[in-house]
């Protein structure tokens, strides 16, 4: 009896202990998104790899009080935050074929391109998802065919239609109401080269998007108004844009790896300078 009583004890103990782990582990997490979010971009400016920088700056992504939309990345934030950009290329195609991430092309530039967590996108999908449901439509199957079917299967930024058709027909059959639907939900947006391709597209975007174009003249403008066309980074960082929902870290780091800002080292901290055409 004696023996069982403590073996009960035992457990009893071992089950604290785990719970008390845990507890440590969830706190030291929670401290480290929070020094991620706090983090000035004068300490966290480059990062050893771009799994590290991704997850940095997703932690900092900005809340956005008006729009419903998850943290997302620019290509070219990494390559301000990396400094080898095959690296970065190589590192983010592998974490794209591993089903990490997902690569979106841009309409706000030839060369733009978001990252997002693939979990992140699928809490996306399932926002636009319910938005459509709320209208009461009808052929609402095919979102969980796209999700299932598509989005597991396909990694690629565009897709043709025939492959679209194909792989939500694995779901049911396809009709031309189902890829309209996709459309109207923001999930696919058609190519303007070619109307038989289609981008993968992040839903309820679009007032992020039309921010952060304002967003990099404003800033451009601001530092083409100082005397040499440069600012010390730490006061800058500071600065409130007017025209853009993202902040000035989000837009100094686009800027950085587009080239058309760079950062001089001097003796008082890093100064950022516009780039000579």
């Amino acid at each position: 009896m004696d023996s069982v009583a403590e073996s009960s004890k035992n457990r009893k103990r071992l089950r604290e202990e785990e719970e008390e782990e845990q507890q440590q582990e969830e706190i030291e997490a929670e401290e480290t998104s929070s020094t991620d979010q706090t983090l000035s971009l004068v300490d966290s400016l480059t990062f050893s790899d771009t799994m590290v920088a991704v997850r940095i700056m997703r932690a900092q992504f900005p809340h956005i009080d008006k729009v419903s939309i998850q943290p997302f990345i620019l290509h070219s934030q990494l390559y301000s935050s990396v400094k080898d950009r095959t690296q970065v290329d190589r590192e983010l195609e592998s974490l794209r074929r591993e089903k990490v991430l997902r690569v979106f092309k841009l309409n706000t530039g030839q060369d733009d391109h978001a990252i997002m967590f693939l979990d992140d996108y699928l809490i996306q999908v399932d926002r636009a998802v319910k938005r459509m449901e709320e209208k009461k439509l009808h052929n609402l199957e095919v979102f969980e065919w796209f999700k299932t079917q598509v989005i597991d299967n396909k990694q690629d930024p565009s897709i043709d239609h025939q492959e679209l058709c194909l792989l939500l027909s694995h779901g049911g059959k396809v009709k031309e109401e189902h890829i309209s639907l996709l459309i109207n939900a923001g999930l696919l947006t058609r190519q303007l080269i070619d109307p038989n391709m289609y981008w993968f597209a992040i839903p309820n975007i679009g007032s992020v998007l039309k921010g952060l174009s304002q967003g990099r003249k404003e800033l451009l403008s601001l530092l083409n108004r100082q005397r040499y066309k440069e600012m010390m980074l730490a006061p800058l960082e500071k600065k409130r844009l007017r025209l853009s929902l993202l902040d000035m870290r989000f837009h100094l780091r686009d800027l950085i790896g587009s080239g058309h800002l760079k950062t001089v080292n001097t003796p008082t901290g890093l100064l950022v300078r516009v780039s000579k055409d």
